[in-house]
């Protein structure tokens, strides 16, 4: 079975039509065609019954037959205009060899088969042309033969030339559908894949929001506890230090304060235009809260606070400060200031030692505490056990390395490694 090009429905549509028809109306052209053809046959097999010299009824009847031929064009073109070609001789089926030419043309035949076929019925029309005008036409032999190529010609070329055209037609419609459905397909993935990426971002935004916040508030109110339980001990015994205690709670609820309304500034920020679906949502979404956060060059005033509030710290700083991205100067930040934290929370009277190292390409950070002074007073600090898990996530984030656990003494250590580029 040959299929051709009016037999072709829009994509997706579904098939109505009865035997090899796809559509009805389809079924009902080519009925229609083919009782016009049966009719011209007909009648043009009138006078090949004289011609012939057989009754006139067998004349009729064979025409009939033979331009009823062309209702099986969609199904079998080659068929159909090989019942051309052959009744060609007998001067009938006009509309049966243009049509069924046409029909061969917009099917998916070989084109070496139409080729084939077309110099068929071109040869048998220009042969049936001179031998019908050789005898009528008063002329030399040149003008029939002239003759006889324009009629062969111009019943073959002009069917087939339309035929081919509205197959590559047909060809570019069934393309440009698919490339159409193709790229519907493709924005919709590239939808699925920028919302998943907006929500990551979110996400992120939300783990990092946290972060900040766990940092900020834990070390602040931290050394607030300790500065007010050391201001509860020694109000009757030393007022001047514990007005100096007092002076210390004070600036470090400022400095906590001053802290939140900051971050709470980044998120009541307006909202950045949007981006590019290919662009790193993540990294639009965190621009611009690192620039304004800590550095290191602030690590001196955070031991300092530390020591103001009893601990004995020791800050051991190696290698020349060089100038670091800003994820990586407060991430550094960060984990020094979450693990005094810890250890106003869990080591009181513990002596604490920070080092610093500037290598070649990164930073390298360790806070190692004793064990604690049992005679020292507890804080009464809560921990949410956040600490560790926040540090941990902060520095694989930027592609660092982390460790942490007791030490062989009794006491704690943290150590982390980051990349001096910063995000990998």
């Amino acid at each position: 079975m040959t299929s051709t090009g009016e037999q072709r429905e829009i994509a997706g549509a579904g098939r109505d039509g009865p035997l090899w028809w796809d559509r009805r109306r389809s079924a009902l052209l080519d009925v229609g065609l083919a009782g016009v053809s049966a009719v011209e046959c007909g009648v043009e097999g009138v006078d090949f019954a004289h011609e012939a010299g057989i009754p006139v009824f067998a004349g009729v009847l064979f025409g009939l037959v033979t331009g009823s031929v062309l209702v099986l064009r969609r199904r079998w073109p080659i068929a159909v205009v090989l019942v051309g070609i052959a009744v060609s001789p007998a001067a009938i089926g006009f509309l049966l060899g243009v049509v069924g030419l046409y029909t061969l043309a917009t099917s998916e035949v070989p084109r070496r088969i139409t080729a084939t076929l077309t110099s068929m019925s071109l040869a048998a029309t220009f042969v049936t042309m001179y031998m019908r005008t050789r005898g009528d036409v008063e002329a030399d032999g040149t003008l029939v033969i002239v003759l006889s190529v324009f009629v062969a010609v111009a019943l073959t070329v002009p069917p087939v030339l339309l035929g081919l055209y509205t197959a590559a037609r047909r060809r570019l419609m069934e393309s440009l559908q698919e490339r159409a459905a193709s790229l519907e397909r493709e924005l919709s993935l590239l939808a699925d894949r920028a919302e998943e990426r907006a929500e990551w971002a979110r996400t992120e935004e939300r783990t990092r929001i946290a972060r900040e916040m766990h940092d900020v508030v834990a070390h602040r109110v931290s050394l607030m506890v300790v500065h007010a339980a050391a201001l509860q001990a020694i109000a009757m015994k030393d007022p001047a230090k514990a007005v100096r205690n007092a002076a210390l709670v004070g600036d470090m609820g400022r400095q906590a304060l001053t802290e939140l309304r900051e971050m709470l500034g980044v998120l009541r920020a307006e909202a950045p235009k949007p981006v590019a679906p290919t662009a790193p949502v993540a990294a639009v979404a965190l621009v611009g809260s690192f620039e304004d956060g800590p550095s290191l060059g602030e690590l001196e005033d955070l031991v300092g606070q530390s020591r103001a509030a009893g601990m004995v710290v020791e800050l051991d700083v190696r290698g020349a400060y060089p100038t670091y991205g800003a994820e990586v100067e407060q991430t550094a930040y960060r984990v020094v200031q979450e693990a005094l934290t810890n250890c106003h929370k869990h080591a009181p009277g513990a002596r604490v030692v920070v080092r610093m190292a500037h290598r070649d390409g990164e930073v390298a950070m360790q806070v190692e505490n004793g064990p604690s002074d049992k005679e020292a007073a507890e804080p009464g600090l809560p921990s949410g056990g956040n600490g560790l898990i926040g540090m941990r996530e902060r520095v694989l984030g930027l592609g660092g390395v982390f460790v942490s656990g007791p030490t062989d003494d009794g006491g704690f250590k943290v150590s982390a490694v980051l990349p001096g580029g910063g995000r990998r």
